[in-house]
């Protein structure tokens, strides 16, 4: 099914021609077909659907991506890099409205803005505690309204942006102002990019490769980086410097989502016959787990 979102061609004709190439690969994008939140093709709970929005805007000649930072109140993953983005409320029509209603709640983002362009959806991702998150990519094309963000106090420490092309080349954030090497936002030897393969025994013996990117702020890690990753890949038509997957990585959502459903019928069967499902460990919980586990 065709899902391609409009553009106005004026606000096209801003951007430099490379971005403008950039958003139009994005806006082309069709990502696998599973549609969570309105068809109700899986049994999956709906109070266990989540959206972030992945918000690009052009500076200097770049695209960039609006990140946070979770409040260090949090119970949950305090502190870790974010985006923008939550649990699908009952009365969301969809995960378009979930994506932008949580920028509102976090950053103060403007409710219907309209400066602001839904670009396409990617594929759903699965957080650390089994929430399905969509990404919503969007472009901004009047990026002063990110001046009068304001971070809500009790969900974001911190607002802040990164370029996309160094999530593709991790030493083109050299010309950021990053946090310190050896600090607690950057505790690793490397200079700007590391990575981790885990094994998921509970995912048909897979294994997950967390990426770690230096940024302003604290590490972009997890779902954050992979989501992040995909924006960029499909972006700029091209795999990243680094290897992108761990062997054995499931590469597409399909597979994920028939464990999952597997998992979750083994775990409502009649008592004697039920398999305890072991905790999902996708990596540390960064970026869209971390919103979206409010």
């Amino acid at each position: 099914m065709d899902t391609t979102h409009d553009i106005p061609p004026k606000v096209l004709e801003t951007l430099s021609r490379s971005n403008k190439t950039c958003i139009e690969r994005l806006r082309i994008h069709q990502p696998e077909e599973i549609d969570l939140f309105i068809h109700n093709s899986t049994s999956y709970p709906s109070a266990r659907l989540a959206a972030v929005l992945v918000l690009l805007y052009e500076k200097a000649g770049e695209l960039r991506v609006l990140l946070t930072t979770r409040s260090k109140s949090l119970r949950a993953h305090p502190g870790q890099v974010a985006l923008p983005g939550g649990k699908v409320d009952a009365t969301d029509k969809d995960v378009f409205e979930t994506a932008y209603r949580e920028a509102h709640e976090e950053v103060g983002f403007p409710r219907h803005y309209p400066h602001a362009y839904t670009v396409c959806t990617l594929r759903p991702y699965i957080s650390s505690s089994k929430l399905l998150v969509t990404p919503v990519v969007a472009l901004l094309s009047e990026p002063s309204v990110l001046e009068t963000l304001v971070p809500c106090p009790d969900e974001v420490d911190r607002i802040f942006d990164h370029p996309l092309p160094a999530i593709l080349d991790p030493h083109l954030a050299s010309k950021e102002d990053l946090a310190q090497k050896g600090s607690s936002d950057w505790p690793y030897t490397e200079e700007y990019y590391n990575f981790s393969d885990i094994e998921l025994p509970w995912l048909g013996d897979s294994t997950y490769r967390m990426h770690r990117f230096r940024s302003t702020a604290f590490a972009i890690k997890g779902l954050t980086s992979d989501i992040l990753i995909a924006t960029a890949s499909i972006a700029y038509d091209k795999q990243p410097s680094y290897e992108r997957w761990a062997p054995r990585q499931l590469r597409t959502f399909a597979p994920i989502l028939r464990i999952l459903e597997c998992q979750d019928t083994l775990q409502h069967a009649p008592s004697g016959t039920s398999t305890p499902t072991p905790k999902v460990e996708v990596g540390v919980p960064s970026g869209a787990e971390v919103s979206a586990d409010k």
